[in-house]
């Protein structure tokens, strides 16, 4: 019987019926490798590209694999923007704000200090202008993104000694990670951005005064406890730090609008993963560090109120130099007033109250 003729006459359940494959399931296998900026033995927010990566594969039917490659692979950890830009690679799994160096604005896809909460941030992203603004942006650089990931608030990071005041953090050198540093900068401390399979060496070797990563379940995988005593809370600099897939444009393009949407569906499904595994397992392993010796401490006041500030009068002045930057932070900070103003009326106080109370 004539295939064309078979379809038109009985159409696609007439077609499956019969064992006749329709044309569109006859695509070619595909394969890309994927570049991360973590090491392996985060399963955390390494594992986020793995989650991916198999969710790919099983709802291509195995047709459509990636492969994930830790840092250092087949790049270094903050090589994969220009990976993904000449297209040496098709696509990458970072945490945006470490490329700042490129263009501030990179960090808004991302997080910045007093920035937005993970929630606050998809919702940025997915119901208000971020994914598009933000794609704008990317388009400079041959990428399209995808949120991949979400650590939740972090915590402030490992200290050697104890802060009490904000003059305990002039000259303190500390790994600070994206806007952060710039910030801890203009309240006299000293940003060192490094990568996290190379922190605990410069802390145990004194290269460095403190360092923070993410929270207590990557904290204590990393052993941070066993050279600085001290833990703080919370990293203002990371309120809702988002990862990000980038892919290639022209790779991306290159895909029937099929294989778009399953990668679509696998980053979505990588995004909410992370900070389901991140707010599960932090609880226990904050219980192991403090039962261990840890000593955990609130940011004092002033150094709260100096970083603040700092931050705020940076990005006014990143408006008046920077046109990428003002365009988008002019959308990511009316979102913020809206968001702030809602959850002070619903999740701050439930969060306060609950948190009060003896279960």
């Amino acid at each position: 019987m004539d295939r064309r003729s078979l379809i038109k006459q009985a159409g696609i359940a007439g077609v499956l019926a019969a064992g006749v494959a329709p044309a569109v399931h006859a695509q070619a296998a595909i394969r890309w490798r994927l570049a991360s900026s973590f090491p392996k033995a985060l399963d955390t927010i390494f594992g986020a590209a793995d989650v991916f990566a198999k969710s790919v594969k099983t709802m291509s039917g195995g047709k459509f694999e990636v492969s994930v490659h830790a840092a250092g692979e087949i790049m270094p950890a903050f090589g994969v923007v220009d990976g993904v830009q000449q297209g040496s690679i098709e696509m990458a799994h970072t945490a945006p704000y470490y490329f700042f160096g490129k263009d501030e604005t990179f960090a808004l896809g991302c997080a910045i200090p007093f920035g937005l909460n993970s929630r606050q941030m998809t919702a940025w992203m997915y119901e208000g202008n971020g994914l598009k603004l933000m794609r704008e942006f990317y388009a400079n650089y041959n990428i399209i993104n995808l949120p991949g990931g979400n650590t939740g608030c972090q915590m402030g990071g490992w200290y050697r000694k104890e802060i009490k005041s904000l003059k305990d953090i002039k000259g303190l050198k500390m790994r600070i990670g994206g806007f952060g540093g710039k910030i801890l900068e203009k309240i006299g401390g000293v940003p060192q951005n490094i990568p996290g399979g190379e922190i605990y060496s410069a802390l145990e070797k004194g290269t460095i005064d403190s360092a923070e990563w993410v929270g207590p379940y990557d904290d204590q995988k990393l052993g941070f406890n066993k050279v600085a005593p001290y833990y703080y809370y919370p990293g203002w600099w990371e309120g809702g730090p988002e990862l990000d897939f980038y892919i290639n444009n022209k790779a991306f393009e290159a895909l029937s609008p099929e294989n778009k949407s399953i990668v679509q569906a696998a980053a979505s499904h990588a995004h909410v993963t992370m900070q389901a595994m991140y707010d599960a397992r932090n609880p226990v392993a904050l219980k192991q560090l403090v039962g261990a010796g840890t000593k955990l401490r609130p940011f004092p006041n002033d150094v709260m109120k100096a970083a603040f500030d700092a931050a705020m009068a940076f990005y006014d002045e990143l408006s008046k130099k920077n046109e990428n930057w003002k365009k988008v932070y002019a959308d990511f900070s009316a979102f913020r007033r809206d968001q702030n103003q809602w959850f002070r009326f619903t999740e701050a106080r439930f969060d306060s109250f609950m948190q009060a109370q003896k279960l």
